[in-house]
């Protein structure tokens, strides 16, 4: 399976910024589409933002005019930089990945925890 290993998770107050990374363990990185997730506990995961190996993006309203998701193909790494951070941000936050070339495959990174309260 393809690895994925987040970053850049932490404590921060409402209003604050954090940027997350995470870096793939695969040359051919540009097929793959890529998303973060998050889940708080309890609840059921859902999709925060979305971006194709060509550079399309898509978002959950609940996050648009606030976080920017971001693809370097030639670091083999995603990014979603977090403006505007409320307490209900709160969560798990997971990176996935899709092949476009391969039906059926998904990879999931293990998670960076992101805590917004003050």
């Amino acid at each position: 399976q393809v690895q994925l290993v987040e970053s850049g998770g932490g404590l921060v107050q409402p209003g604050g910024s954090l940027r997350l990374s995470c870096a793939a363990s695969r040359s051919s990185f540009r097929l793959l589409a890529m998303g973060w997730y998050r889940q708080a506990p309890g609840n059921q995961r859902e999709l925060v933002a979305r971006i194709t190996g060509g550079g399309s993006t898509d978002y959950a309203d609940f996050v648009k005019g606030r976080f920017t998701i971001s693809r370097d193909n030639a670091k083999n790494t995603v990014y979603l930089q977090m403006n505007s951070l409320k307490p209900e941000d709160t969560a798990v936050y997971y990176c996935n990945g899709r092949s476009q070339i391969m039906v059926g495959m998904s990879y999931w990174g293990q998670g960076t925890q992101v805590t917004v309260s003050s």
